[in-house]
């Protein structure tokens, strides 16, 4: 018989190499998994390739090979560092309980990448007995098994866990940790969570310098949906005006009409950048929001005005042109600059006379310039 299982394991050879080729990939895939143990050792070779397109195809055929598993638990244990986290993948990927005694070893290894995408691959398969081992490893010194113990963690969604994941929200030194704690948390959608978000949103360490990286936060918060409303609400009277400006952000993105009454206060705000984010959301809520818009062009703050007329062209209202032809008579030289601008983006016919006269006019050049431009939108 030795000379048939040599045959099947150099179809299997033969079948991993048509895998490179897109028109004889799912053919070989196939092949390989009706192979089971036989294709094993070809695949578990080609898992040394250094093409991750390739390296994705192959995890998903082991994936689906139902007695990969006691051959990736070897591999887990004894293989080089980089196999071994692949294994790790794979046995996550699977959702194998049989695996969970390895990976729990594993997480407790020399290799910290080892470390790091077993503590995935414990999450993945979601055996609660791992819990307490992934709370071990937050406190592991390298950065990116933390971030991995954060994500693992996640999976389960367990409110006994969240004090330990908001100690990394909250305190530790990396960003990319503090990113993993909030997506964790977030992704829980339990509002027990919820106030370790807000308690982060107050940080200055989140928002100071490090506008991108806090998005992670603001998803997670928003990702609690209406249970963030009114704390939201809360945080719009916050001394600080980056709170502020992330509050009114976020309610705009979450949607809830209790908001509106709140935002509509908002736009007042000296903070430049408040009153801005406030308009903005506000635009998010359609015509519901109208009447606080147009309210909001009456303030003698010229900037106050301004933030209003541009975010009306997002409101789709019918009146929203009349309002703008209105604006044209502001005393504010900055004011009619945006309001021409604004014609242009929400390109209502009505407002055409009015840009074209401004378009005729060379004299003055600026306005000339602005109103042509918003003209050629209409054209487009």
């Amino acid at each position: 018989m030795a000379w048939f299982i040599g045959g099947k394991q150099a179809e299997a050879k033969r079948l991993v190499s048509q895998l490179a080729d897109v028109g004889t990939r799912d053919h070989a895939m196939q092949g390989l998994i009706r192979l089971d143990t036989d294709a094993l050792p070809a695949l578990l070779e080609a898992l040394q390739t250094r093409d991750l397109n390739l390296l994705a195809i192959y995890e998903q055929i082991l994936t689906r090979i139902p007695s990969a598993s006691p051959e990736l638990v070897k591999l887990l244990a004894t293989a080089h560092p980089i196999l071994r986290a692949r294994a790790a993948d794979i046995l996550g990927l699977r959702k194998d309980k049989s695996a969970v005694p390895a990976l729990l070893d594993a997480i407790k290894g020399e290799f910290y990448t080892v470390r790091a995408r077993a503590a995935i691959a414990l999450g993945r398969i979601g055996e609660k007995q791992a819990i307490p081992a992934l709370l071990n490893t937050l406190k592991d010194p390298e950065s990116d098994v933390r971030i991995a113990a954060c994500l693992g963690l996640g999976f389960f969604k367990d409110p006994s866990t969240f004090d330990d994941i908001a100690n990394l929200l909250l305190d530790d030194p990396k960003i990319e940790v503090r990113q993993a704690a909030a997506k964790a948390l977030g992704e829980s959608h339990h509002p027990a969570a919820l106030p370790f978000l807000m308690e982060a949103l107050r940080d200055p360490y989140w928002w100071y310098e490090r506008e991108v990286a806090a998005g992670d936060l603001l998803n997670a918060i928003e990702q609690m949906g209406a249970a963030a409303v009114e704390p939201l609400i809360e945080a719009l009277k916050d001394r600080e005006g980056a709170v502020r400006k992330y509050a009114a952000i976020l309610l705009g993105r979450i949607g809830d009409r209790r908001a509106i009454e709140p935002l509509g206060m908002a736009l007042y705000d000296l903070h430049h950048d408040v009153g801005k984010a406030s308009a903005e959301a506000l635009a998010r809520f359609g015509a519901a929001s109208f009447e606080v818009l147009v309210e909001a062009l009456e303030h003698p703050e010229m900037w106050i005005r301004i933030h209003s007329v541009d975010v009306l062209p997002k409101v789709k209202e019918p009146r929203v042109a009349l309002v703008l032809l209105e604006m044209l008579k502001d005393p504010e030289r900055e004011v009619k600059k945006h309001v021409i601008e604004a014609m242009g983006e929400l390109g209502d016919p009505r407002t055409l006379p009015a840009l074209q006269e401004i378009a005729a006019n060379r004299a003055d050049r600026e306005m000339h310039a602005l109103a042509k431009a918003a003209l050629n939108r209409f054209q487009l």
